[in-house]
Parts: C-alpha cells; structure tokens; sequence
C-alpha cells in the first residue's frame, strides 16, 4: 500500500503543433473555458521535462468536469511529430459523455477534428447501448465522444 493519496486528476496534458487552432475547437466546439494561456521560464521547462532547449506555451481551458493542459513546444528546434494509431503502445485519448454523437461530430468537423469511422451502437461493457466514434485532429490526438443509451431521450 502507498504511504500517499491520490486526491484528485489534475489534467490531461496534450503536445499540439498549432496551440490557437485547439484551443478553438475545444472552446469553440466543446465549450471548454480557457483559464491560462501563457509561456513558461524555459530554464525550468528542460528541467521538469528533461528536454534539453524545451521552451513552451501553455493553456489550460476547463470543461465539465475536467481540466485539459494544451502545450505549443517553440524549441527545441529538432522536435518531432508522432502519430500513433490506437493499437501502438503509448497511445492515448480523451474521452466525452455526450448528449447527441452526430451533433458533436458536426461541431467538431469545422475545426479539422473529424471521425475515423461512422459511429457505432457500444454491444457490450458498461456503456452498452449507447453510441460511440473516435475523432483525430490535425495533429493526430484522438478524441472520443459516448452517447450513452438514451441520451436523446
């Protein structure tokens, strides 16, 4: 047994290559708020991430019941991009309860945030019955909206 407490998840935290471009899906789209939106000291940066150059903008923008980290990386200069499909070790999405998947979908697209596939009927798990559809934005961060079964009434 640890001899600590998990109190509560902070965030999620994603690297993006265009910081206003998600920004405005997650607000625009999503409804999120965004609560900070600024540069870090990029000393202290490379010491947190142990990337040596690392130098960062960051916003923080809160949705219904969670917070999401946004990170723009300006240096260093030989930073990478990656694309992992769901099956890749490593990969990672965040995932919506929604009211309405096609709605949320039509929001989404707009701002380059579009279905990997047709939405489905869940057939098992707690959220049988329900619908669900992954979404990638332009730089390959997976989203994931669940209308749970009803949810249209």
């Amino acid at each position: 047994m640890a001899d600590f407490n998990v109190l509560a998840t902070n965030h999620t935290s994603f690297t993006v290559s265009d910081l206003d471009r998600t920004i405005a899906f997650f607000r625009d789209a999503l409804g999120f708020r965004v609560t900070s939106h600024a540069p870090r000291d990029p000393k202290v940066v490379s010491q947190v991430t142990g990337v040596e150059g690392a130098d960062m903008v960051i916003a923080y923008l809160q949705g219904p019941g969670h917070a999401l980290e946004l990170i723009q990386y300006v240096g260093p200069a030989d930073r990478g991009h990656v694309k992992p499909r769901p099956c890749d070790v490593g990969f990672a999405h965040v995932a919506f309860d929604v009211d309405d998947v096609d709605a949320a979908i039509a929001a989404s697209e707009p701002h380059g945030v579009v279905p990997v596939a047709p939405p489905i009927v869940i057939d098992a798990g707690p959220n049988k019955g329900g619908r669900v559809v992954y979404l990638r934005d332009p730089d390959g961060i997976c989203v994931e909206y669940i209308e749970k079964p009803g949810a249209r009434g």
